[in-house]
């Protein structure tokens, strides 16, 4: 009895304590009129809105409290890379939408497609004139270059809560992408995370036999903190890439989309090398550290939380790189796939490793008036050093005789060196405010193997209202040296000792945009002198370096426009015209045109849907040929191939945390054509159903 009056007597005092706090006279005129749901009562010494950091601080704490009461979603999530964070501490929203979904692809991309050996994984090159702006040491392989995880990739959050994104491309067993990526907070101020991409093909043709499947993984885990007052900045990123793709020669059959009997069965055709791939391997280390000096300022802006703007700023970066070109094969070669042969005639084991150590050391220094939600007036200078240390090593497998008699198989090294370049850098902005902004870069190698190189560039933006846009001027001259597979190049089948000129690039740009009218249009023009490329003198397989010594001229027209049909329809066009005087050896087609004609709508009140069609289009050229055991797109023979569009039919759609698409690629397959090709001897794929889903986790 004692017990139960203890326990009466407990809840008459929990209830005479609520009943003596609801006494407690609440104002209700103490929130300011008109405030939106999430203002924030404030205190008695400061009246103000809070930032939407401060809000997300107050719901989290309130979820402490009664984890029921909050919805986790993209808000909480905001994300940058190494490039943003290069002139001041920029983070943005988390994408979530489903804008080019569908085109998961790296060959497929509508601004920037690329020409291939059959599906995803395989070798690739640029189908639209685009070089590369890099100076220094190169040891000139990029054919799968598409399919790499570089540390300037790498995304770097600030997670309130832990983000996962899962995210699953298919075409059954012909193609499959799956990706992971986790981030997490270990405190306000430590973000950690990591990334794992696989990807896998067996193609459309001869995809019975195991070795030409292809294999994919690129991994990364990566770290950046941010010191409590913002001053000080730490990345860092270890990545790991291991691609797999299959060297076939191509299918025997050459006229399989042209004869009448086309092919029964396209599993079964066979190819010209069985057992045969090119393996990438890279792992690198990458760590880079920024230091605010002096004043630290602050702006806001509409996409942007509150980047923190330095007055002085010291960086530092160490880069170490491993990485491993392997080309392995065990076929005879019964279709002359190879032109010769040096080491060995039914097996081949070649391999170059390139050791790669960066150090680089920058400051800057800024000059800026007052910040409110634009900066203006602002004169900003970088000076920096970069070291590079390189070392390669160049194998090949060959038979020797030991002294009992017996031949055995073993590596032999080619040839080995070591070399170093000291590059130096400068830039210099001046912003004149929002809507003014000049730049300059210098980067001059002043010292090392690769003495002379440099890279000069410069733009020039200027915006006017929304409804006007901006332009953009843009130039810069390049001279790079000759990559490595041009000049020294030992393996079973081909090499090469030639001394060649640097290839220098001239270029200017015109670019219009407007936001408003969804409008984007270029103009670019280059002159390449000293021309690198690979040819077959004889129009065979005998791809060789060769150099232009007259200079070529590209021109290059681009535009793009999207046109709302009506509040649901949509109809958006990319259209790019280029034109060299030298068309026979830089291949590339007149014209590139891709359009997508979608409606939006919305399904059972839950759905965001999409219905589409894409169309591209690019006109006939002369189609590069391939260089197995190489791994470089040359000029053979002269063939020219017939071009059709090429449309694909879609669904896509999103609901709370997924985005879905499900597409049937090439569904005009048999109207115009059997198939098509891009590069010589090397029939594309086949018309294929894809689904693709992308499911977010905040918890």
């Amino acid at each position: 009895m004692p017990n139960k009056l203890k326990y009466i007597l407990l809840f008459l005092i929990c209830v005479s304590t609520r009943a003596a706090f609801a006494q407690y006279p609440v104002n209700n005129n103490q929130y300011p009129p008109n405030q939106p749901q999430n203002f924030i009562r404030p205190d008695t010494a400061k009246h103000r809105a809070l930032t939407a950091d401060e809000q997300i601080d107050t719901l989290r704490k309130k979820e402490q409290k009664n984890k029921d009461s909050i919805e986790y979603n993209s808000k909480f999530i905001k994300v940058t890379n190494e490039r943003l964070l290069n002139d001041s501490t920029q983070v943005f929203p988390l994408d979530t939408g489903i804008t080019n979904f569908e085109n998961y692809s790296p060959l497929l991309q509508p601004r920037s497609p690329k020409i291939s050996l059959g599906n995803l994984g395989l070798a690739e090159r640029n189908l639209l004139f685009e070089p590369l702006k890099i100076i220094g040491f190169d040891v000139g392989q990029h054919t799968l270059d598409a399919y790499m995880l570089t540390p300037q990739d790498v995304l770097y959050y600030k997670a309130r809560v832990p983000y996962t994104l899962l995210t699953l491309y298919t075409g059954g067993t012909t193609e499959q992408f799956f990706k992971l990526t986790h981030t997490q907070n270990v405190n306000k101020y430590w973000n950690v995370g990591f990334n794992l991409n696989f990807y896998g093909s067996r193609g459309f043709y001869s995809y019975q036999l195991l070795g030409q499947n292809v294999s994919g993984l690129n991994a990364d885990v990566y770290t950046w903190h941010e010191s409590k007052n913002k001053r000080y900045n730490l990345l860092v990123a270890l990545v790991f890439n291991n691609l797999k793709a299959p060297e076939t020669g191509s299918i025997t059959n050459d006229s399989l989309f042209t004869s009448v009997k086309g092919s029964f069965d396209k599993s079964t055709e066979p190819v010209r090398l069985a057992n045969s791939y090119e393996n990438w391997k890279n792992s690198s280390f990458y760590i880079k550290q920024f230091y605010y000096i002096g004043r630290v300022d602050s702006a806001k802006g509409k996409t942007a939380s509150s980047n923190v703007l330095p007055t002085q700023r010291v960086a530092y970066t160490l880069y170490y790189n491993v990485q491993r070109y392997e080309f392995l094969s065990n076929d005879i070669d019964t279709y002359h796939v190879f032109p010769d042969y040096y080491f060995a005639t039914n097996r081949s084991r070649d391999s170059l490793t390139v050791n790669h150590l960066q150090n680089d050391f920058s400051y800057s220094f800024y000059l800026r008036g007052k910040t409110n939600q634009f900066v203006k007036n602002e004169f900003k200078l970088d000076l920096g050093l970069t070291h590079d240390l390189y070392s390669y090593t160049q194998y090949v497998s060959d038979s020797t005789t030991n002294a009992t008699g017996v031949k055995v198989k073993q590596m032999d090294k080619m040839q080995s060196k070591s070399f170093e370049d000291i590059t130096v850098k400068a830039k210099a902005s001046y912003r004149f405010s929002d809507k003014i902004a000049l730049e300059a870069n210098i980067n001059q190698i002043a010292a090392g193997r690769d003495f002379g190189d440099f890279l000069y560039d410069a733009k020039a933006v200027v915006a006017g209202s929304k409804k006007t846009g901006k332009i953009i001027l843009g130039a810069y001259v390049q001279s790079s040296s000759p990559p490595l597979v041009y000049t020294d190049w030992i393996s079973n089948h081909y090499i090469f000792h030639n001394t060649f000129k640097n290839q220098k690039t001239t270029s200017a740009s015109f670019n219009y945009i407007n936001d408003d009218l969804q409008v984007d249009l270029k103009a670019e023009y280059f002159l390449i002198s000293d021309y690198l490329y690979f040819a077959s003198p004889s129009g065979g397989v005998d791809a060789t370096p060769m150099q232009l010594t007259n200079p070529i001229n590209v021109l290059k027209f681009s535009a793009g426009k999207n046109l709302s049909l009506s509040e649901k329809w949509h109809f958006d066009n990319y259209v790019v015209y280029e034109k060299s005087d030298y068309q026979s050896t830089l291949r590339i087609p007149s014209l590139y045109t891709y359009s997508s004609l979608y409606y939006n709508t919305f399904l059972f009140n839950v759905l965001h849907a999409t219905f589409g069609t894409d169309v591209r289009f690019n006109t006939a050229y002369l189609a590069p040929s391939y260089a197995v055991g190489l791994g470089q797109f040359y000029n053979g023979p002269n063939v020219t191939f017939s071009s059709y569009p090429v449309a694909t039919v879609f669904f896509k759609a999103t609901l709370q945390r997924t985005n879905i698409f499900v597409m049937y690629d090439y569904a005009n397959q048999g109207l115009f054509s059997r198939g098509y090709y891009t590069v010589n001897r090397y029939p594309q794929q086949d018309h294929l159903l894809k689904f693709g889903v992308s499911w977010m986790f905040f918890n």
